[in-house]
């Protein structure tokens, strides 16, 4: 039907119109980066940044030649838009572009220069729409695209200061429940208890050491977003088994007493079904062995069950008893560490002191956000010695900024569900982070580990846990290889020092503890050009999935890592049957490997442990700019190394190499 047709036709005819022939959804929002894919798809979008619309044409022939009007619309699920098609355009125009090469370079176009608000209620993102009206007959038909033609998520949304307080006012109300030790709580939530219907419950479990009350940071951001906050007193002296049942006793306790605590206003208020456990040091290893006994039904619950857990954060968590005791199991886990923290410190001696043990047992969604320069004190507001020793120290004030802007999207992901939040935590610092983070303070450094739990249609290409020969990956692919001195095995540092030493080619690696632990990877280096190839042994439609993911370290002390201080990057490259070959560097989309933290001790030489962070590449990205790819039949994927391809020498860690479905 031709688009002046349609424009004669009624709103229910029209509706009928689009339900039978729906416009073409795909990705449209994101931002252009300077190097090829040339074009990134995103979720979320800070307030005050700009909403760049890209696609390609030799991805989608029917647009070359053609002119469309391109608009950023309200969010409307699919019964919205066929209900009312209308194309209202919320920025200050209406572009119009027409697109004549099929090259996502010359389709990237600016439809928002950061005019758009990011809210200022209790959800995270305002979510819009974008359309290219392909006929510019003002209505959503089946000739135009869309971004968020969806009844779960919009095309993008935009995102206000997460660091910022919310727009309801705090009360604190501290309290002891009875004579019984333990028991004192320091209580925070919304003033206008109107405002909220039900609310999820955050639980924090402090150190030893710590108190209770020195948690305010944490209590009153999350409350003026609609949060319960319930700091407790921790029995952590005698010892962690001990903090994990004050961290039970005082979960209990508080359901149990709403009818009395603050007067009774958070009776049947309380969303018990969204609890959050928070813990801090022996608080942090305490809360995960407080799951262990509700997953062992050695402890029993009275009112609430272990399904009500919805994530668990430890803040710098100490590892005392080790699996079986301390298993995530699958609860969502997150870990946060602090690279010059002089307690828990991480030192390649202390077994005990290696917070990635806890983030590696974890069997669900797992990520981890550590912190150069943050020392273990920085993480509560009790002041005093932040104990942090090292390099270009952070600080209390601007740890805090980087906790609020990361823990309500962390929460928000996991206990309301919420789309944009994921971003956060899968998008590199480097180039995308809240908008409260404190950038001018140049001593900032933070790496995020984000890994999928059990989701629909994970691949996994090869995580190390099994056919160790370094030519068989775990999933049955070959392996092939002109990287040097490549080593599969534990990710744990085999002596008690970070000294660099080549009987020790797992130097750095603390992911991995003692006894039951399994994690295991995979270290390589270059000097030149090199690859670490996985070859399907009867190739592989890539198409079933939508990203790459795979973690990645440079190795500390190695005169390789030391000699070119700075982030290390290379090609992903993809070869089809054809022998066409497409590259992704990893820095394409901002930042990439960094260097460990250069803090010394634990041996001779600078640098502390091995941070693994995250990648993750766009598979249909690979297609774009006419590469020619034939994404159905991939014969080769991996990595390529050296000045062709990126860093001219490095030595690296990998683990977890993942095809997704988002």
């Amino acid at each position: 039907m031709s688009a002046a047709a349609l424009l004669t036709l009624s709103g229910a005819a029209f509706a009928q119109v689009l339900a039978a022939a729906p416009p073409t959804s795909t990705e449209l929002a994101g931002n252009s980066i300077s190097q090829f894919p040339h074009f990134e798809y995103v979720r979320a979008i800070n307030e005050g940044s700009t909403i760049t619309l890209g696609i390609d044409p030799g991805v989608f022939p029917s647009l070359l030649g053609k002119t469309g009007d391109l608009y950023v619309c309200k969010s409307q699920s699919i019964a919205g838009w066929n209900a009312n098609p209308t194309l209202n355009d919320v920025t200050a125009a209406v572009e119009t572009h027409t697109f004549l090469v099929p090259d996502i370079q010359f389709n990237r176009i600016v439809v928002d220069g950061g005019t758009l608000s990011g809210g200022s209620g209790l959800t995270l993102g305002v979510p819009f729409d974008v359309i290219i009206d392909l006929n510019q007959n003002g209505k959503l038909d089946s000739k135009d695209f869309i971004d968020g033609y969806d009844n779960t998520e919009a095309g993008c949304y935009v995102v206000h200061d997460l660091a910022a307080p919310g727009p309801l006012p705090v009360t604190e109300v501290i309290y002891d429940l009875s004579p019984a030790a333990f028991d004192e709580q320091d209580l925070y939530y919304p003033t206008l208890l109107t405002a909220v219907k039900r609310m999820p419950l955050i639980i924090i479990s402090h150190g030893n050491g710590h108190n209770y009350q020195w948690y305010d940071h944490i209590g009153y951001h999350m409350a003026s977003y609609g949060y319960v906050v319930m700091s407790h007193a921790n029995n952590t002296g005698p010892g962690v088994n001990f903090a994990a049942t004050t961290t039970l006793s005082n979960t209990e306790d508080f359901l149990s007493n709403l009818g009395t605590i603050a007067g009774g206003v958070l009776q049947g208020r309380i969303d018990v079904q969204k609890i959050t456990w928070l813990g801090h040091s022996r608080g942090g290893e305490g809360v995960v062995i407080a799951y262990d006994r509700l997953i062992d039904g050695t402890y029993v619950p009275q009112n609430f069950k272990p399904g009500y857990i919805q994530l668990i954060s430890s803040i710098a968590p100490t590892d005392f008893l080790t699996l079986p005791d301390t298993d995530p199991h699958g609860v969502n886990y997150h870990l946060w560490t602090g690279g010059a923290d002089s307690d828990v410190n991480g030192c390649a001696s202390c077994n005990l002191c290696q917070t990635f043990h806890l983030h590696d047992r974890a069997q669900e969604f797992r990520q981890s956000i550590s912190l150069h320069g943050v020392g273990h004190g920085d993480f509560h507001d009790g002041g005093g010695n932040p104990f942090a020793t090292g390099p270009c120290l952070v600080g209390t004030p601007d740890t805090h900024k980087i906790m609020k802007g990361y823990f309500r999207p962390l929460v928000d992901r996991y206990v309301k569900k919420n789309i944009p939040a994921k971003d956060y935590l899968t998008r590199q610092w480097e180039s995308f982070r809240p908008i409260g983070a404190p950038v001018l303070n140049p001593c900032v450094t933070v790496d995020l580990m984000y890994r999928d739990g059990k989701v629909k249609g994970k691949f996994i290409v090869d995580d190390y846990q099994s056919n160790p020969s370094i030519n068989l990956a775990s999933s049955g692919f070959a392996v092939f290889t002109t990287a040097s001195a490549v080593t599969e095995g534990d990710l744990d540092d085999n002596n008690s020092n970070f000294t660099d030493l080549a009987t020790d080619p797992m130097n750095g690696m603390t992911v991995n503890g003692f006894g039951a632990d399994d994690s295991a990877g995979v270290v390589m280096e270059w000097v030149g050009d090199a690859n670490y190839i996985w070859v399907p042994p009867l190739g592989l439609d890539i198409t079933k999935w939508e990203t790459i993911s795979f973690r990645a370290c440079q190795v500390t002390r190695d005169v390789l890592t030391t000699g070119t201080l700075g982030d290390l990057t290379f090609d992903f490259t993809l070869v089809d049957s054809s022998g066409t070959i497409s590259r992704i560097n990893i820095g394409a989309f901002g930042g990439g490997v960094e260097e460990p933290y250069q803090r010394t001790g634990c041996g001779v030489g600078a640098g502390w442990a091995n941070e693994f962070e995250t990648i993750r590449i766009p598979i249909d990205a690979f297609a774009y700019s006419g590469t020619g790819i034939n994404l159905n039949k991939i014969t080769r994927l991996g990595m390529e190394f050296g000045p062709s391809h990126g860093s001219a020498r490095g030595r690296i860690g990998v683990d977890d190499v993942e095809l997704l479905i988002d």
